[in-house]
Parts: C-alpha cells; sequence; structure tokens
C-alpha cells in the first residue's frame, strides 16, 4: 500500500485515472527528466536525472500493472486462474501477498491484513477462500504468466 501511495504521488494519480492519462504524465515526467537530455552537464546532475527517470519508469509501470483497466483487459485469464487452478504456494510480506496458481500465473494483493493472512492459513480450501476474500476484494497485479508454447 505504501508502494501504490508513493507511485501515484509522483504522477499526482488516483485509483480512477486512466491508463491514457499515466501514459501523457509518464511522457512529459521523461521529456523532463530523460538522461540523454543532461549529456554534456555535471556528473551529478546526470546522476540525479537517471535515479528519477528510473523511479518514474518504475511508476509508471506500476500503476499501469494495478490499473482498473488493465484489470479488465486481463479479467478472463484472472477469472480463470481463480476459478479453475489450485494455489500452489503463497507469500506474504509487509500487506503483500503472493498466490501462485496451478496455470503458471502469479498475482500480488496489496493492503492484505495479518489477520485475513492468517485466515487464508488456517483454512480448509484455501483456494476458496482466497476466491471469496482475497482475489475479489483487494487491489491485484500480476506478476507472472504462463509461458506462451509455440
Amino acid at each position: 500500500m505504501k508502494r501504490i501511495a508513493e507511485y501515484r504521488k509522483i504522477f499526482a494519480s488516483e485509483r480512477s485515472t486512466s491508463l491514457a492519462d499515466l501514459k501523457n504524465t509518464y511522457r512529459k515526467f521523461m521529456k523532463e527528466y530523460h538522461p540523454d537530455k543532461f549529456a554534456g552537464k555535471e556528473e551529478a546532475e546526470k546522476l540525479e536525472a537517471e535515479e528519477k527517470s528510473k523511479t518514474i519508469i518504475e511508476a509508471y509501470h506500476f500503476l499501469v500493472s494495478i490499473s482498473p483497466e488493465t484489470a479488465k483487459n486481463n479479467e478472463p485469464t484472472y477469472l480463470e486462474s481463480v476459478s479453475n487452478s489450485i494455489i500452489t504456494d503463497f507469500q506474504y510480506k509487509g500487506q503483500v501477498l503472493r498466490l501462485d496458481f496451478s496455470d503458471g500465473n502469479s498475482y500480488e494483493y496489496f493492503g492484505v491484513s495479518q489477520d485475513v493472512y492468517k485466515k487464508l492459513c488456517q483454512s480448509d480450501s484455501q483456494a476458496r477462500f482466497a476466491r471469496r476474500k482475497i482475489c475479489t476484494v483487494f487491489t491485484y497485479r500480476q506478476v507472472t504468466q504462463t509461458p506462451v508454447v509455440a
């Protein structure tokens, strides 16, 4: 949650900010902070611009990954994973829960309380608990995908 708030602050965005608006803000920032723009200037300025641009790129990709538009576009794959696959592994760290599914997809859920995590661990059916209490409630992003076989 802290990372989400931090990145939204950088982009001055909200949950409902469209992908087009994020992209426009990203382009504006990159025009301003691109390291090539600082060629021939002091090394400290160039290094600062590189760090700032890395942060902007990371924030942009993260915000795109949790955007409601991205979630809507990936909804069929997401529903297929959470409905028809079993949970093969899960990890919890600092209110971020990662669920790995048997179809090869993995998702991170943000803002998951320790209480919800404990209930998941103690549940008779972790997949059912996750479908009801996690997958439909928390902001998520896909972190790995099923490899495409040619």
